[in-house]
C-alpha cells in the first residue's frame, strides 16, 4: 500500500492510534483525504487502483468512516449499540432488558443487531454501527473475526463483551465461564448419585458459548472418573426443541443405558423430554434431562426441567454500567475490567428420581 521507500516514521501502523482518523488513512496510503473521501462515495475521479489501495489500507487499519460527522457538532450520537446471537431466545432479550433498564434517565437509547450466531454477519453490523458512531457497544461472546477487532480497537469508544470470559479481551468484559457452569452442574448431578452422563449439542462451533459447555461436561466427567463423556452434535446453533428430541433419540440409540443427559439449552432439553414422552419413557424416571439457561419454559413445563440460571437480565445491567462508567471517565476505553456474574444450578423435577414423571 505504502510506497517502501518511504520514511518509516510516516507510516501509520494499526494499533497506533486510539481513534483514526480519515487523514491518518489518507497519509498511510500517500494521498490526500479528500481522495479518501471520494473513493467512499464511488467517485468517478478516483482511479480502481487508487481505490483497491484505499480499501486495503482501510480494511488493515480497521478504519471505519464517520456518518454523523458533517450532522453532529457535539460529537455526541445518542446512543450505544448491542449484538446479540438470536432475537427469539429469552435470555438474550432478557440481556437486552437489563441494558435498556439500566440506560433509564441517561439519555441513551439502545440499538440492537441480531447476528445470528454469525462471526460475518457480526462484523458487517459492527460496522455498519460504528459508522454511525454509538457512544459505546455491548457484544455477546468474545469471538471475533480479525476486522472487527481492528474497527472496535480503533473506534475509541468503551466495548463490553459478554456472556462469556475471552481470553484476549478487547476492552471490558462483563460475563461467566461457560464451561465452569456445566462442571458445576455435572458435579451437583454426580453428587446425587448419577453416574453414566450424556450430552447434547450443536454440530459446529459458531455458538462459542456451546463449546465451551461442552468442553466443561466432557472435562468434568473425565475428572470424576465417569467418562469419557457420551456427547452427541446435533443441528447448526442454536438447537430447536425438535432437534433436541432428535438427538436424545440418536444419543439413547447409541448409548442405552445413559442414566442422564445434559443439553446446550432448556430449549432442547425441553424437546428431548418431549420425545421421551412421545416413547413412553418416564423422565426421569427412564432417563433424567437438564438443560442450561432457565428459560421460562424449564418452570413451568411437567416435569420442570433441572438447569442453570445464569442471570440473564443482570448481565444486561452489569454490561451497561460498566460502559456507562468508562462513558463518565475520559469518554474512551481507558482500561480493561473483568465483571464476574453468578450462576447457580436450580433442581427440578426432571432429575428429580424421587418424584419421577
Amino acid at each position: 500500500m505504502t510506497n517502501g521507500d518511504e520514511p518509516k516514521d510516516k507510516r501509520l501502523k494499526a494499533g497506533d492510534a486510539q481513534k483514526l482518523t480519515m487523514a491518518e488513512v489518507a497519509k498511510y496510503v500517500g494521498v490526500s483525504a479528500m481522495t479518501v473521501s471520494r473513493a467512499f462515495r464511488q467517485d468517478a475521479s478516483v482511479s480502481e487502483e487508487t481505490r483497491k489501495r484505499i480499501m486495503e489500507a482501510v480494511d488493515a487499519l480497521g478504519y471505519v468512516l464517520d456518518l454523523s460527522a458533517g450532522s453532529l457538532s457535539s460529537r455526541r450520537s445518542g446512543f450505544i449499540a448491542a449484538l446479540v446471537p438470536s432475537i427469539n431466545n429469552s435470555n438474550f432479550s432478557d440481556t437486552a432488558r437489563g441494558i435498556t433498564d439500566a440506560l433509564e434517565n441517561t439519555g441513551l437509547q439502545l440499538l440492537l443487531g441480531y447476528t445470528d450466531y454469525s462471526a460475518e454477519k457480526e462484523e458487517k453490523l459492527i460496522e455498519a454501527m460504528l459508522r454511525r458512531r454509538p457512544e459505546g457497544i455491548i457484544l455477546t461472546g468474545g469471538s471475533h473475526t480479525d476486522r472487527a477487532r481492528r474497527m472496535l480497537d480503533k473506534a475509541g469508544i468503551p466495548v463490553v463483551e459478554t456472556w462469556e470470559i475471552p481470553e484476549e479481551p478487547i476492552n471490558h468484559v462483563v460475563g461467566f465461564s461457560n464451561g465452569e457452569a456445566m462442571s458445576l452442574l455435572v458435579r451437583t448431578l454426580a453428587s446425587q448419585g448419577y453416574r453414566r452422563f450424556g450430552y447434547i449439542g450443536g454440530t459446529t462451533a459458531r455458538d462459542t458459548r456451546g463449546s465451551q459447555r461442552r468442553s466443561g461436561f466432557l472435562k468434568t466427567v473425565e475428572e470424576l472418573g465417569l467418562g469419557p463423556g457420551r456427547a452427541i452434535s446435533f443441528g447448526v446453533p442454536p438447537i430447536t426443541m425438535e432437534q433436541g428430541g432428535q438427538a436424545v433419540v440418536s444419543l439413547l440409540e447409541r448409548w442405552p443405558d445413559t442414566e442422564v443427559v445434559l443439553c446446550v439449552s432448556d430449549l432442547s432439553a425441553f424437546g428431548a423430554i418431549m420425545e421421551c414422552k412421545r416413547r413412553g419413557m418416564s423422565v426421569p424416571g427412564d432417563i433424567a434431562i437438564a438443560g442450561f439457561g432457565d428459560y421460562e419454559i424449564s418452570s413451568i413445563c411437567h416435569p420442570s426441567i433441572t438447569t442453570i440460571n445464569v442471570d440473564c437480565y443482570g448481565i444486561g445491567r452489569q454490561a451497561a454500567a460498566r460502559l456507562l462508567d468508562a462513558l463518565q471517565g475520559s469518554g474512551e476505553a481507558t482500561g480493561d475490567e473483568i465483571t464476574l456474574t453468578g450462576y447457580r444450578v436450580v433442581l427440578r423435577e426432571s432429575t428429580d428420581r424421587g418424584g419421577a414423571a
